[in-house]
């Protein structure tokens, strides 16, 4: 199994999809130039500087046997924690729409939780590599994950962000399965996750108000339902075919966050239902090809570490989709490879670089 060639097919999946992202995003970027205070060059050119980090950032990672990453594990998961609690420093951390996420390293805002997501999964395949049968053990197993979870869970939704804390939880309990987690573990964090979020319903006004909007669409909609409202006309309007490249109308003065969470929206109205399957399509692709490079390997931290890596950006892309579609409430998290996001696109491809380092040395 050692000294294998990369996975050329999933390369140019993840390069296609990269490349289709920065095209989307320069169109919903155009939406900018009429809105006062809008930078239109400043975003291009901040998602070029990042994806030519990120492709740099790729290489080291793809070359760095997966191997070492278990030894760091912990300290990596610890230095990312810490770093997070930094968005609660007033002079580093600041906020954004009511949400501390970020924080400010003086050339570039870095959003450390983009950060924290890829320490946990790196420390969840350790530390479930080393449980072997302990995993099943309420004691040793279950009870363990879900206080690590916890603490993660805890930071996150202090920011609040409670979108990346469904990636990470859905993403951990995944791998507690994969690990060898039984059925009625994993149906127990289902319920307890649903617990907590009626918890956050009932603690958080923006919580509810996105429960309200889930439930009926066409509350508030010129409220906190706008999202929705304008986000399905931009969907409805794009029919089969779209409008095509560069024509969306919402994205100019309707859309909020049309190169954020809201830019699949701008994709659907200019590429139609057909174009949103397509990119649906590529997503499952990658998922497909990821995970078999993952189940491929030859031991198991690599098979739960590629595992988690490939399942947390097709959730976080799917809870995206979800949300601007309306089967599932707003989140606010963007749709990996494709939104504005210097920190999410740079973290993803060195994520992914690690994956094929996998399917090389796995």
């Amino acid at each position: 199994m050692k000294n294998k060639n990369y996975d050329k097919f999933f390369f140019w999946i993840v390069c296609l999809t990269v490349l289709a992202g920065f095209f989307i995003l320069f169109s919903a970027s155009m939406g900018l130039l009429s809105r006062d205070g809008a930078d239109f060059s400043s975003i291009i050119f901040k998602q070029i500087f990042f994806g030519l980090l990120g492709f740099v950032i790729f290489l080291i990672t793809s070359k760095i046997n997966y191997k070492k990453w278990q030894k760091f594990a912990l300290p990596f998961f610890i230095f990312s924690f810490l770093l997070t609690l930094l968005v609660f420093e007033p002079h580093i951390g600041f906020g954004h729409s009511g949400a501390k996420r970020w924080i400010n390293l003086g050339f570039v805002n870095f959003q450390p939780s983009e950060l924290l997501k890829i320490a946990f999964i790196v420390y969840m395949a350790s530390w479930i590599a080393s449980r072997k049968d302990d995993i099943k053990s309420f004691k040793f197993g279950f009870l363990p994950f879900l206080v690590i979870t916890a603490f993660v869970g805890l930071v996150l939704i202090a920011e609040p962000d409670i979108g990346t804390l469904g990636v990470i939880a859905i993403t951990g309990a995944c791998m507690f399965f994969i690990g060898g987690g039984k059925y009625s573990q994993v149906a127990l964090m289902f319920f307890l996750g649903l617990a907590l979020l009626y918890v956050l319903v009932l603690i958080k006004p923006h919580a509810m108000s996105r429960i309200m909007v889930f439930l009926n669409p066409g509350f508030d909609p010129q409220g906190v339902g706008y999202q929705l409202k304008q986000s399905l006309i931009a969907v409805g309007s794009g029919g089969i075919f779209g409008r095509g490249f560069g024509m969306s109308i919402q994205k100019f003065h309707f859309l909020p966050e049309p190169i954020g969470d809201s830019i699949f929206a701008v994709f659907a109205e200019e590429f139609g239902f057909l174009g949103g399957l397509f990119l649906i399509g590529l997503l499952l692709f990658f998922l497909y090809r990821g995970l078999k490079i993952a189940m491929n390997s030859s031991n198991s931290f690599a098979r739960l570490l590629g595992s988690g890596i490939i399942i947390s950006i097709i959730v976080q892309s799917f809870i995206n989709i979800g949300s601007i579609i309306g089967i599932i409430p707003m989140t606010g998290i963007t749709l990996t490879f494709i939104s504005q996001g210097g920190s999410s696109l740079a973290i993803a491809l060195a994520s992914v670089g690690i994956l094929f380092n996998i399917s090389r040395n796995g």
